[in-house]
C-alpha cells in the first residue's frame, strides 16, 4: 500500500469514528455555560472598576465616532472622516460591516435608554457577542482534532482555554469595538470548519463565507486567508474526488460572498479604484478569480490523476498571479511601505502591535512568554501527531495556519492573538489525552505532573501573568513603578471628559495635538483635529509633527498653513516625550519647559492641568 493510500485510509477511518449528527452536536450547553460565566465575570470587573464605557484603544474611540456619524446621517458609502486631518478630511479604511451591528445595537437600546446609556449598553454587549463564535469554533475544532478518543474532554478543555484567552486579550472587554475581535472570531471559524470531514460541505461553505468576510473587514488577516485557500487547494490536489464537494463549496461561497460584500460596501463611483488597505477591485477580483477558478477545476478535474489536477491548479494560480500584476501590482508590497520616513520614525516605530520580536523583547522582555511561547509548543505537538498518523489532515491544516500566524508575530506582535488562539485547537486534545492518562493511573506522579505542566504551559494567560509578576517585582526592586504609574495616570487624565471640556467650549476650529489625543478630541468636541494615529492621515500627522518639532517661529508658519486655531498639549503623552528628545529646541520642548510664545494664549482653567489648551493668536 502506498503512503498516499495509507493516509487516505486513516482519514476515512477518522471521519467514520467522528461521524456525529453535526459539528456542534452536544456543544450548546457547555458553550452557553462558558459564555454566561464570562458575561457575569466581565460585568463584575467592568462595573467594579468602571471608568468609561469606551475601550482605551484609539481604534475603539474612533469606531464610536464613525458609528455616531453614520447614525447622524452620514452616507453608508461615505467613509470620509471630515473632522480628521487637513482641510477636506481623511478617508477611513474601515468597513461598514462592523459599523452596522454596533449602530443597530445603539438604535435598539435607544428605544428605552438615553443616548449615552444606549451607547454604553451597546458597547458592553457587542464585544461579548463576538466571543460566541470563538467558543463554538474552539470546542468543535478541538473535539474534531482529538479524533473522537477524548473528544468531549478536549472540547471542555478548549472552552476553558478560550475563556482565559478572551478574558486576557482585552479585545473582548466592554468598549472594545474595533474590528480585531471580529477578525479573531472569523479566523477561529475558518479553522474549525476546515478541519471538519469533507462530507460536511456545509462547514466548508461556511469557511468560505468567513474568509470573504475577513477580506471585506480588513487586510490584517489576508495572510491567514491566503494560507487557508492554499490549504483547500492542496487538500483537493491530494484527495481528489473525496474533496470535490468540500472544495467547490468553499470556493463558490468565498466568491459569491465576496461579491455581495463588494457591492454592499463599495460605492459605484469607486468600483474601479484600487486601494491596498481595504476591500476594493484589487482584492475582489483576485478573490473571485482564485476561488472561482478553484471551484471550476474541482468540478471538472476531481476524478482525474494527481498530475492533471496539479496542472489545473497551476493554471488557476497563473491566471490569479497575472491578474494581480495587471489589476493591483502596487498591492504586492506592504501598504505601510509608502509612509513618510518621519512618520515611521516618530509614530509607527513606537506602535506596540507593529513591533518585531527582537524589538519587543528588548523593550518589554516580560511579554515574551505571552506572545512567543505557546505557538511553538502547538507546532511541535502538531508535527508529532502528523508523524504518528493521528488526525494527520486536521493537524496539517492547523500546523499551516499556526505557522503562518506565528511568522507574522515574529515581525509584528499583532499576530500573536491569532497564533495563540489557533494553538488551542491543537493543545486542548493533547491536554485531554494527558488528563485521561493521569486519571487512569492516579498514583503515577510523573503522569500527573505531565498533565499539569502541559495544561499550564498551553495557556498564554499563565505566561502573561508570570511576566506581569516578574515585571512588577523588577520595577519594585529598581524603584520604577511610582514614576511610571504617575506618568501613565497623567496621560490617561488628558483623555478624560473633564479634561476635554474646556476644549469643547472653545469656538469651533482646528486643533494641533499629539496623535494619541485625536480620536478623543473627535469624541468629546466638535473640532477638527490635525492628528490621529491612522496611516491615511499622513498629511495631518506630518503637519502636527512639523509644528511640534520646529522652533516656535517656524512652527507658527506651519500652524498658519494648516489653519490651526487651538493647540492641545499633554506633557506626559509618549509622543510629546519622543518629540522633545528628537527636537529639544522645538515648540513642544519649549512648552514643556514653560516657555510659551506670545502668540499662544493658554486657556486659564487648564493651567496646571494634565491637558493644557492654548488659543492661537497670530
Amino acid at each position: 500500500m502506498s503512503v498516499r493510500e495509507e493516509l487516505d485510509r486513516r482519514c476515512i477511518s477518522a471521519e467514520l469514528r467522528t461521524a456525529v449528527p453535526g459539528a456542534l452536536a452536544g456543544l450548546h450547553r457547555p458553550v452557553w455555560i462558558a459564555f454566561s460565566a464570562l458575561t457575569v465575570l466581565v460585568a463584575i470587573m467592568h462595573f467594579g472598576w468602571y471608568s468609561d464605557y469606551v475601550g482605551k484603544d484609539n481604534d475603539d474611540v474612533m469606531r464610536l465616532v464613525v458609528v455616531r456619524d453614520l447614525l447622524g446621517g452620514q452616507g453608508w458609502f461615505d467613509l470620509m472622516q471630515y473632522r480628521l486631518g487637513l482641510e477636506g478630511g481623511t478617508p477611513m479604511h474601515w468597513s461598514r460591516l462592523v459599523d452596522a451591528p454596533i449602530a443597530g445595537l445603539i438604535l435598539f437600546f435607544s428605544t428605552f435608554l438615553s443616548e449615552t446609556r444606549a451607547e454604553a449598553a451597546a458597547l458592553f454587549v457587542w464585544p461579548l457577542l463576538t466571543t460566541i463564535p470563538i467558543f463554538y469554533a474552539a470546542a468543535a475544532g478541538a473535539r474534531r482534532v482529538s479524533g473522537g478518543v477524548h473528544g468531549e474532554s478536549a472540547a471542555v478543555i478548549a472552552l476553558v482555554a478560550t475563556f482565559l484567552f478572551v478574558l486576557s486579550v482585552g479585545r473582548f472587554r466592554p468598549g472594545a469595538i474595533d474590528h480585531h475581535n471580529v477578525q479573531m472570531a472569523i479566523i477561529a471559524v475558518v479553522a474549525a470548519c476546515m478541519v471538519q470531514p469533507f462530507a460536511r460541505s456545509g462547514a466548508h461553505a461556511l469557511a468560505g463565507l468567513a474568509a470573504a468576510l475577513a477580506i471585506a473587514i480588513g487586510v490584517e488577516t489576508t495572510p491567514q486567508i491566503a494560507i487557508a485557500c492554499a490549504i483547500v487547494a492542496a487538500l483537493w490536489l491530494w484527495f481528489g474526488e473525496r474533496a470535490r464537494r468540500a472544495t467547490i463549496a468553499f470556493g463558490l461561497s468565498l466568491a459569491l460572498a465576496l461579491t455581495v460584500f463588494f457591492y454592499l460596501t463599495i460605492p459605484p463611483a469607486r468600483y474601479g479604484v484600487v486601494v491596498c488597505d481595504a476591500l476594493s477591485i484589487g482584492f475582489y477580483s483576485l478573490g473571485v478569480i482564485g476561488a472561482g477558478g478553484l471551484s471550476l477545476v474541482a468540478a471538472v478535474l476531481s476524478g482525474r490523476s494527481i498530475g492533471v489536477r496539479f496542472a489545473g491548479l497551476a493554471g488557476v494560480a497563473a491566471v490569479t498571479g497575472l491578474a494581480a500584476l495587471w489589476v493591483a501590482p502596487e498591492c504586492l508590497s506592504n501598504p505601510l511601505s509608502a509612509l513618510d520616513p518621519l512618520l515611521v520614525k516618530m509614530w509607527l516605530s513606537s506602535v506596540t502591535e507593529a513591533q518585531p520580536v527582537w524589538k519587543q523583547i528588548r523593550l518589554e522582555p516580560w511579554t515574551a512568554g505571552r506572545y512567543y511561547v505557546v505557538p511553538p509548543i502547538a507546532i511541535l505537538c502538531a508535527i508529532l501527531a502528523i508523524r504518528q498518523g493521528r488526525m494527520s489532515r486536521e493537524h496539517t491544516i492547523l500546523l499551516a495556519m499556526i505557522v503562518t500566524a506565528f511568522a507574522i508575530t515574529l515581525f509584528q506582535v499583532r499576530g500573536a492573538v491569532f497564533s495563540n488562539l489557533l494553538s488551542i485547537f491543537v493543545l486542548a486534545p493533547v491536554v485531554a489525552a494527558l488528563r485521561a492518562r493521569s486519571n487512569a493511573d492516579p498514583k503515577n506522579t510523573r503522569k500527573g505532573l505531565a498533565f499539569a505542566g502541559m495544561a499550564l504551559a498551553s495557556v498564554p494567560f499563565v505566561w502573561a501573568l508570570g511576566g506581569a509578576l516578574a515585571s512588577t517585582g523588577y520595577d519594585t526592586f529598581t524603584g520604577k513603578p511610582d514614576k511610571a504609574a504617575d506618568a501613565n495616570g497623567s496621560r490617561r487624565a488628558c483623555l478624560e471628559r473633564q479634561a476635554m471640556a474646556p476644549l469643547a467650549r472653545e469656538p469651533m476650529g482646528v486643533v494641533a495635538n499629539a496623535s494619541n489625543l485625536g480620536a478623543t478630541i473627535l469624541r468629546y468636541t466638535g473640532h477638527r483635529t490635525l492628528s490621529a494615529p491612522y496611516h491615511r492621515n499622513q498629511g495631518g500627522m506630518l503637519a502636527e509633527l512639523h509644528i511640534g518639532m520646529s522652533p516656535p517661529d517656524l512652527a507658527k508658519r506651519y500652524m498658519d498653513d494648516a489653519g490651526v486655531t487651538l493647540l492641545a498639549f499633554c506633557a506626559d503623552d509618549p509622543q510629546i516625550g519622543s518629540i522633545e528628545r528628537e527636537a529639544p529646541d522645538g515648540l513642544y520642548a519649549e512648552l514643556a519647559k514653560g516657555n510659551v510664545p506670545a502668540w499662544l494664549e493658554p486657556v486659564p482653567e487648564t493651567l496646571g492641568q494634565p491637558l493644557v489648551i492654548y488659543r492661537y493668536r497670530p
